[in-house]
């Protein structure tokens, strides 16, 4: 039997034939580089926090279920990332992350900055909550759309309709109360409806412990920049009951309806995990 043209070909050239072979051999492999939904999603969130052993993340982190039950696609407490992860903010669903026991956040405000001390054991729903929206950079360019003087500031409402869609159905199972709403202190604002918490919250501008009973389960407080909270600009009550923004308004226009309504409020610049 008479060998192909093209063997025949490299039999009289060996040299080529040597070449091609090891082009063969040495020529790389490539699977798995383009992954997409929910199996690509797992994959980013693991390589922001330094990798799947949470390498120089500031502890190395453990599978721990989810909140559905499920196992959890994520480490727990690895978890302080170096750039807020915007690629998930609209994928509550994937906010799964199990906070440290405690940690610091500081929001750098038109008004200056503030830090506050979070301690899950004080409210573990809500702590995981703040924790999540932290990681995702929720709190960006976020508006301060209800301070009234001597009482609260409250904040929460996303200034991007698109995003806000998405995690007003996000709620948050309720906590004992542990902790009095004091001055300083961080909780989440809710409606008369149990395990209604999903992304506002306030701060106690003076002593609110009367809210304890209604079930505001505080989870943080400011420990540095007190004043530049009490600097914020009180707008004073939403509406129709007060002469600040309504918030249905805020859901559906965002930012631009705040800006060109109420052009003294004050916002959120960003926030982040700090010593």
């Amino acid at each position: 039997m008479n060998p192909d043209p093209e063997i025949r070909h490299f039999m009289r050239h060996p040299a080529l034939l040597l070449v091609v072979l090891s082009l063969f051999i040495c020529a790389p492999v490539y699977a798995g580089h383009h992954e997409t939904g929910e199996a690509g999603a797992k994959s980013a969130a693991t390589e922001m926090n330094g990798g799947p052993e949470g390498k120089g993340a500031h502890s190395p982190g453990k599978s721990v279920p989810g909140r559905n039950g499920e196992a959890s696609p994520v480490q727990v407490g690895s978890a302080m990332p170096s750039k807020p992860m915007k690629e998930f903010l609209k994928q509550p669903r994937a906010a799964t992350y199990q906070a440290p026991e405690t940690f610091k956040v500081r929001f750098e405000t038109t008004k200056g900055d503030f830090v506050v001390q979070v301690v899950r054991a004080w409210a573990p729903n809500g702590v995981d909550q703040f924790y999540n929206l932290t990681r995702l950079g929720y709190w960006d360019d976020v508006a301060f759309f209800r301070v009234i003087d001597g009482f609260m500031v409250q904040f929460g409402i996303h200034g991007d309709p698109s995003v806000m869609r998405r995690w007003k159905q996000a709620k948050v199972i309720d906590d004992p109360v542990t902790q009095s709403n004091s001055r300083g202190y961080l909780s989440f604002a809710k409606t008369r409806q149990p395990n209604s918490r999903t992304t506002q919250l306030f701060i106690n501008l003076g002593d609110n412990s009367r809210l304890d009973r209604d079930d505001f389960a505080p989870f943080a407080q400011v420990i540095q920049g007190m004043d530049i909270v009490d600097q914020i600009y009180k707008v004073g009550e939403g509406a129709p009951r007060g002469p600040g923004p309504s918030q249905r308004r805020i859901q559906i226009s965002g930012n631009d309806y705040l800006k060109e309504n109420f052009p003294k409020i004050d916002y959120i610049n960003r926030a982040w995990f700090t010593e």
